[in-house]
């Protein structure tokens, strides 16, 4: 089966995280999903932020119109050029799937939200600048959103939050706007030859609630 590469992510590497108790109503609801209940906890975290989109696009409300999985796995299975990154995104022909760097396994719960807050923005074959910024934007104000909420997250040392504490800090300094996220992006190399804009991020995106975070929608 052919499998489309939608998007890949420098990463830090991993370290702790507590499990959480998940009631058989959510098992139920994430049965398409997953069945690990730190990624059902990590999706459901999203309700009450800007990530709520993300949370509503996972659980099926996408492109595809159908959930889209989400496992940690040992991504140097997929590529051994992908063994350092910290997520990918694939589009399969049964339908959307998030991979997870399994040395996340044991990261805090909030770090993983952010992280599937900017992967549920990828819902096809096609990526952009443009997507890439808003996805690592949408993650940053996701992970500033949690870290109000819970300060000692920040302070928690884990390559994840690691990530999330820089990804945040660029949000943060430029005036909670993806003006220095654009300057990350268009430096990535990973990123070097994506053209600016996208078709599939551009045009149907509306209808499902993505938040502009150009006017700081709901931060």
């Amino acid at each position: 089966m052919k499998k489309k590469l939608l998007s890949s992510f420098f990463v830090f590497s991993a370290l702790a995280a507590n499990a959480f108790a998940v009631d058989e109503e959510l098992y139920r609801k994430y049965r398409k999903v997953t069945k690990d209940p730190n990624l059902i906890q990590a999706v459901e975290k999203l309700e009450y932020t800007t990530g709520k989109f993300s949370k509503n696009a996972i659980l099926g409300n996408n492109n595809s119109e159908k959930p889209i999985k989400i496992e940690f796995t040992n991504l140097a299975n997929i590529n051994p050029l992908y063994a350092n990154f910290d997520a990918l995104g694939w589009l399969e022909r049964k339908g959307l799937c998030i991979y997870i760097n399994e040395k996340h396994k044991d990261a805090p719960i909030e770090a993983l939200s952010a992280l599937l807050a900017h992967e549920a923005i990828h819902q096809d074959d096609e990526n952009s600048i443009n997507e890439e910024t808003y996805a690592w934007t949408l993650e940053g104000a996701v992970w500033k959103q949690l870290t109000e909420d819970n300060p000692q997250l920040e302070k928690i040392s884990h390559p994840l939050v690691k990530r999330e504490n820089v990804i945040k800090q660029l949000f943060e300094k430029g005036g909670q706007t993806h003006k220095y996220i654009y300057k990350f992006v268009v430096s990535n190399q990973g990123y070097k030859n994506l053209p600016e804009r996208s078709a599939g991020f551009e045009t149907p995106r509306g209808g499902y609630g993505l938040p502009n975070l150009e006017k700081n929608e709901n931060l």
